[in-house]
């Protein structure tokens, strides 16, 4: 029988039997069980809770603190090679004459450690929003985003707003600034500022198309709104309609559901491409889906194939020469950066129907989306693999029923090395959350107060030294001071100091 698999199961997420974890045993191609203990891209994690040598060159000596989030940035530069290495295979086995593009979208995770090492993987950008604008700048000042790279502004850009006039500044300063419009007063917001741009525009798919709706999305335009606005973008001097947009709206776990998807698009692209002699990209937007649980079985290699047929099949029909694809790669190009370390502090049986597992941290607000959405994301022991494994459920120490692991109406089963109270005064368990780099910190909040004022957690960015070991730094938590802070509690001193409150009478 497979320990790690006794029961088939929607979402395999850990172990799920009550055998311990074999020697050597991968779960994914960065977690492997060694000497009853879990490793992380080689990395003892377990390690890092203790005192004596680093678990490896460069790490820190000393012990860390729980809970402990970790970014491991060869992983982020890992997933665009591989992505583009998968596209030029396709490429070269369909005989597609036009280039890939992979575009980080950045909202998945603006740390500026991630966009940094994106950029560095030779990542085109992808953004929505004023701020970014100011990211984006930053790094044009580093060298990181030369003027080969494109930047594609998504997201609303209305006349008068921010962010369109910031994007007219940032087009002077980088000529690889691509807004893709939603609608026609975008466009009107951009013309008159005596910069030149080149256009995308998105395409809203007015009726359902194998299975998926666009008909009530508040994003992009329908074919006859498209072709009259990219008629307006090549009118208006100064101005070329470059870009087509469509996307298939969410992670996709199915490869020819995504193609099938988007394929009214690359149609559209084909039949626009007759009129239209500046158009060259289609870009597919987002939704090619990252590996968060263990079960995932998307195939990169053959959904960039179907791509590529459909696109040629689409442009031969209608004679028009094919596009360069361009990818806006989010979820896919962070989820397996991060992991989120926490120790176990309690065990209570309290009459459940499982032993609960009590963290040390919220499970709610470090992955907001296991409460909102009822996802799941890998979760194992960092150490204690060779002892026999029990079904528990898990708990964070907020107040809050759904700060649960697995969420609440799951039937997804979570096996743990099987310890009571005893055993936890002896020896530490530890456990880590897997495959959590997309969304979770941005929805949850960076460096911010989170629910039940419990503080931020300590932070290591891991990342190659140049010589075959690691370096980290080190981004400490916060402190209740910190956390008071943020919630105004400074200017609660500051009006006390400054005045006097008269009681206010009762009854």
């Amino acid at each position: 029988m497979d320990f790690s698999q006794a029961t088939p199961v929607a979402s395999r997420i850990g172990c799920q039997s009550s055998a311990p974890v074999p020697d050597g045993h991968r779960f994914n191609h960065f977690l492997e069980a060694g000497g009853g203990r879990l490793q992380a891209h080689g990395l003892d994690l377990a390690a890092l809770f203790e005192t004596g040598p680093s678990p490896a060159s460069g790490l820190p000596e000393e012990a860390m603190p729980s809970p402990l989030e970790i970014a491991f940035l060869p992983n982020i530069r890992a997933q665009v090679a591989a992505m583009v290495r998968c596209f030029r295979r396709a490429i070269d086995d369909v005989g597609y004459p036009a280039p890939f593009h992979f575009a980080f979208a950045s909202k998945a995770n603006t740390a500026e450690e991630v966009v940094r090492s994106t950029l560095a993987a030779g990542a085109h950008h992808e953004m929505s929003s004023d701020v970014d604008v100011e990211i984006a700048r930053r790094m044009i000042r580093t060298g990181l985003l030369p003027p080969d790279r494109m930047v594609l502004a998504n997201g609303f850009k209305g006349p008068g707003s921010a962010y369109t006039r910031n994007l007219v500044a940032l087009r002077a300063e980088h000529p690889g600034v691509i807004p893709i419009l939603e609608d026609a007063t975008e466009l009107r917001a951009f013309t008159g500022s005596g910069v030149n741009f080149e256009f995308g525009i998105r395409f809203r798919r007015p009726r359902e198309e194998h299975g998926v709706a666009d008909r009530d999305s508040r994003f992009g335009v329908d074919e006859a709104e498209a072709r009259r606005l990219a008629a307006r973008i090549d009118e208006t001097p100064g101005s070329r309609f470059v870009l087509l947009h469509a996307m298939f709206g969410s992670a996709s776990s199915d490869e020819e559901a995504f193609v099938d998807a988007v394929e009214p698009g690359l149609d559209l692209y084909a039949r626009m491409g007759q009129s239209h002699p500046h158009l060259r990209f289609f870009d597919f937007g987002g939704g090619v889906p990252g590996r968060t649980t263990l079960d995932r079985s998307f195939d990169y290699d053959r959904f960039a194939r179907l791509l590529l047929q459909r696109a040629l099949a689409r442009c031969t029909a209608h004679g028009t020469e094919p596009p360069a694809l361009i990818g806006e790669f989010g979820r896919y190009t962070v989820s397996e950066h991060a992991a989120h370390l926490f120790r176990i502090i309690a065990v209570k049986e309290n009459g459940s129907e499982l032993p609960w597992y009590l963290v040390d941290g919220s499970i709610m607000t470090s992955f907001p989306d296991t409460w909102a959405l009822g996802e799941h994301f890998i979760c194992l022991p960092l150490n204690h693999l060779d002892r026999p494994f029990r079904r528990v459920r898990l708990g964070g120490i907020t107040c809050d029923r759904d700060d649960v692991y697995p969420p609440r109406g799951s039937e997804v089963p979570l096996f743990l090395p099987d310890l009571d109270a005893s055993d936890l005064r002896e020896t530490p368990l530890y456990l880590g959350f897997f495959s959590v780099g997309a969304y979770q910190e941005m929805l949850g909040g960076v460096r911010g107060s989170k629910h039940c004022v419990l503080p931020e957690a300590t932070e290591i960015l891991i990342d190659d030294d140049g010589e075959g070991g690691f370096r980290c730094d080190i981004l400490p938590g916060h402190t209740t001071e910190d956390v008071l802070h943020n919630l105004g509690y400074g200017r609660t001193a500051r009006v006390g100091a400054a005045r006097t409150a008269a009681p206010v009478p009762l009854g």
